[in-house]
C-alpha cells in the first residue's frame, strides 16, 4: 500500500507571510495525522522572479517553526530535463504549437475571463497561422510560448474529475480557459506542467493547497491524463486573510513570518494564531 506523501510547495520569490505557514502547517499535520510523509518542494523554474537568498530563508523559517521533511528537498530549477521531456510529449501528440503575440496582443479577448494564470482568455491568434509562416518565424529567432491547443487535447477531456476533500468528485473541464500557455518563452517550462510531473515524481498521494488553485487543478487534471500520470488526491483550504478579508499575499506587503519573529513571535504563538 502506498505511503500517504503530502508536499509543501512555496515560489522562493519573497519571505514567507502568515498564508504560507497556514498551508504548510496544514500539510503538515494531515501527513502525521495520515501516518503519512512530509515534502518540501521549492518551485523556483521561474529565474525572473525567483532567489537563492528567499530559498536559503524560507528553509530557516519552516525548520524555525517545527517543520520536518524528507530529504532531500526538490529545487524544480535542477530538474528541467523532466519537464522538457513531457513537453516533448505532449509535442508529439500535436497539442502544442508556437504563440508568437505579446501580451498585449493575446489580451484581446471580449469576455472579460481570465484564466488561472491571471491572464484575459486567449483568442487563438496564432493557432491557425499559416505552417510556412510559423516556421518561417521561429528560424527567424521570434520568440515563442508554446500553448495547449484545447480543441485537439478535448478528447482527452471527456468525464474527468477530481476529488477534493472539501468540495466530493469535482468535474474537470479545462476548455473553458482556452488555450492556456504551457511553456513560456522566457523559463522554457510552466508551473501547469512542472508541478504534475513532480507530484507524479514525488509519488504525492494528497496535494493540499490554497483555494485560489482550484481552478488550475482542472488543466492539471487534464495533463495527468494526457501524460499518463497518477491522480493525486486533493484539498484546497481556505486562504488566511487579515481584517478586510483579503488574501494573503507577499505582493501585497503583508508581515512576514520572519518580521514577526524578529519582534519576539514564537513558533507556538504562530501555530496558535492559525489554529494549530
Amino acid at each position: 500500500m502506498t505511503r500517504p506523501t503530502y508536499r509543501f510547495a512555496p515560489s522562493p520569490n519573497g519571505e514567507l507571510h502568515l498564508g504560507h505557514a497556514f498551508s504548510a502547517l496544514f500539510a503538515f499535520h494531515a501527513a502525521n495525522h495520515a501516518g503519512g510523509q512530509f515534502l518540501l518542494r521549492i518551485e523556483d523554474i521561474d529565474s525572473t522572479r525567483c532567489r537563492r537568498h528567499f530559498a536559503d530563508l524560507l528553509v530557516e523559517d519552516l525548520s524555525w517553526l517545527g517543520l520536518r521533511w524528507r530529504e532531500p528537498v526538490r529545487f524544480q530549477s535542477r530538474h528541467m530535463a523532466d519537464y522538457f521531456k513531457a513537453q516533448s510529449r505532449l509535442a508529439d501528440q500535436g497539442l502544442l504549437y508556437p504563440c508568437f503575440c505579446t501580451r498585449k496582443i493575446a489580451e484581446t479577448s471580449s469576455s472579460g475571463l481570465r484564466d488561472p494564470d491571471g491572464a484575459l482568455l486567449y483568442p487563438g491568434t496564432c493557432r491557425a497561422l499559416d505552417p510556412r509562416a510559423r516556421a518561417a518565424r521561429m528560424t527567424a529567432g521570434e520568440a515563442f510560448h508554446l500553448r495547449l491547443d484545447m480543441a485537439k487535447a478535448a478528447g482527452h477531456a471527456a468525464g474527468l474529475f477530481f476529488t477534493d476533500l472539501g468540495a466530493g468528485d469535482v468535474p474537470a473541464d479545462p476548455q473553458k480557459w482556452g488555450d492556456v500557455v504551457l511553456v513560456r518563452k522566457d523559463i522554457g517550462t510552466s508551473y501547469h506542467i512542472a508541478v504534475v510531473v513532480d507530484d507524479a515524481l514525488q509519488d504525492v498521494t494528497h496535494v493540499t493547497r490554497g483555494k485560489d488553485l482550484f481552478e488550475a487543478t482542472l488543466i492539471h487534471r487534464l495533463l495527468q491524463a494526457v501524460l499518463g500520470l497518477p491522480v493525486p488526491l486533493y484539498h484546497h483550504h481556505p486562504l488566511i486573510g487579515d481584517a478586510l478579508g483579503r488574501k494573503l499575499s507577499k505582493s501585497a506587503g503583508d508581515r512576514s513570518l520572519r518580521s514577526l519573529r524578529e519582534e519576539g513571535a514564537s513558533p507556538a504563538d504562530i501555530r496558535a494564531a492559525l489554529g494549530f
